[in-house]
């Protein structure tokens, strides 16, 4: 019960700077205990770059901000090799990359290139500077945030990398009272001590796969996943046509991961399905590809994925 008092403490101590955004600050605690990555998505100035940096600091962990431009280039993001010439012999220099948290903010405004550079990092945890092969330190985590796709100057991220990030939230505007509460803020509130570290985090992580889960939530979660893919015996018939490709096995652990999650910040020692309903828009969401004609017809991809997922319960 101490872990989850803890936990409790940060957020609430974020609460105290970032107004409105409680879900954001929970995904963020979320990621370092399990270990994922997490895209945050929301339009300029709702307050992204600033809950993660927070974050980090309530956490005591290395964190590094990585500014994503058309013109970023994969060497700066993870290192290069440069040569010394008094020493006639290549030397590796470490990019930011080599961190314990790394905010991509902005992370759509780069091209192609730069987004596969992180892709190894990400899945395994490593980055590959020349002909060597650098592991990254523990817990390693990409908090990457984006404008939404509509905005001038973006390039849409790669299913492959889409698929990379345990969750994807979107924030929205705050509140009436929030925002107020905003206007009110002094620089030297944003002062924030350590809270938790990182043996912290490594005994809730500890804790969390320690709640117990049955076989039948378990294959219900893997019904959830199945009935996104079209083809497949659970895929609802009434949504033919709407759907290109479903979500990956992928969707399946992290349902699975965060559904612990969820119950170990509760104080519960097991998974129930309205833990894992709760999570079904963040982790599907994002991963499901939704048809020409349901992007024409504008059908909200989180919408239909908390519907299917519902209907197999």
């Amino acid at each position: 019960m101490v872990l989850q008092e803890k936990v409790h403490n940060v957020i609430s101590q974020a609460k105290t700077i970032i107004f409105g955004q409680d879900e954001l600050l929970e995904s963020i605690i979320c990621a370092l205990v399990c270990e994922g990555h997490l895209l945050i998505e929301g339009l300029p100035g709702l307050g992204k770059t600033l809950s993660v940096s927070m974050m980090s600091r309530l956490c005591d962990l290395d964190f590094q901000r990585i500014q994503f431009t058309p013109d970023l280039l994969p060497s700066d993001l993870v290192g290069t090799m440069m040569y010394n010439q008094q020493k006639q012999e290549f030397t590796t220099k470490f990019g930011p990359i080599f961190t314990q948290i790394v905010l991509a903010d902005e992370i759509n405004r780069s091209p192609a290139k730069v987004q596969a550079a992180l892709l190894e990092a990400m899945a395994e945890k490593q980055v590959t500077i020349g002909d060597k092969t650098h592991k990254l330190p523990t817990p390693f985590v990409v908090l990457a945030t984006q404008n939404p796709i509509e905005q001038e100057g973006t390039y849409n991220l790669p299913e492959a990398q889409l698929d990379r990030f345990m969750m994807k939230i979107s924030v929205d505007y705050p509140e009436f009272e929030a925002e107020k509460s905003i206007l009110g803020l002094r620089p030297s509130q944003l002062e924030l001590k350590p809270t938790i570290n990182g043996a912290d985090l490594q005994a809730m992580k500890e804790k969390v796969e320690l709640v117990y889960v049955d076989e039948k939530i378990k294959d219900m979660i893997i019904r959830m996943v199945h009935a996104t893919r079209p083809g497949n015996k659970f895929f609802p018939k009434k949504y033919e046509g709407a759907i290109t490709a479903g979500a990956s096995p992928r969707a399946s652990i992290w349902l699975f991961k965060i559904a612990r999650f969820r119950a170990f910040m509760e104080g519960k020692d097991f998974v129930s399905p309205e833990h894992i309903l709760s999570i079904v828009p963040s982790v599907l969401g994002h991963r499901v590809i939704p048809s020409y004609e349901a992007q024409i017809d504008k059908i909200n991809t989180r919408s239909l994925v908390a519907t299917i997922a519902a209907n197999v319960v």
